[in-house]
C-alpha cells in the first residue's frame, strides 16, 4: 500500500477492487446472513459470503445449517491464513463461536 494505514492487518487476503457497492451489496442479504457477517471474525466480502451460503443453503436446504456450514469454513480459512502469517509451525487452536 502506498503509505496509507491499513486495517487489514497480518492476513493473507488479497487486496481487490470491487466493481460494485459493497454496502448496497450488503444490505440487499438475507437479514440472517447479515448478522451472521456482523459477529465473522474474518472480513468477508458481501458477494463471497451471498456464494458461500448459497451453496450450503442448496446442500443443506436449511439456514441454521447453512450458517453453521459458513461458521466451519470461516475456522478453516483462520487456519489457513493463520499458518500463512505466522508459520507452518504455528499452533491455529481451536477457534470458539
Amino acid at each position: 500500500m502506498s503509505g496509507r494505514a491499513s486495517n487489514r492487518g497480518a492476513s493473507a487476503l488479497k487486496l481487490r477492487r470491487s466493481s460494485t457497492d459493497p454496502m448496497r451489496d450488503y444490505d440487499r442479504l438475507p437479514r440472517e446472513l447479515r448478522a451472521w457477517l456482523a459477529q465473522a471474525a474474518r472480513p468477508w466480502s458481501p458477494l463471497s459470503a451471498r456464494r458461500a451460503f448459497a451453496r450450503a443453503l442448496a446442500a443443506t436446504g436449511d439456514r441454521m445449517q447453512a450458517l453453521a456450514e459458513l461458521d466451519r469454513i470461516e475456522v478453516q480459512k483462520i487456519r489457513r491464513d493463520a499458518a500463512t502469517v505466522w508459520g507452518a509451525s504455528y499452533p491455529a487452536g481451536t477457534i470458539v463461536r
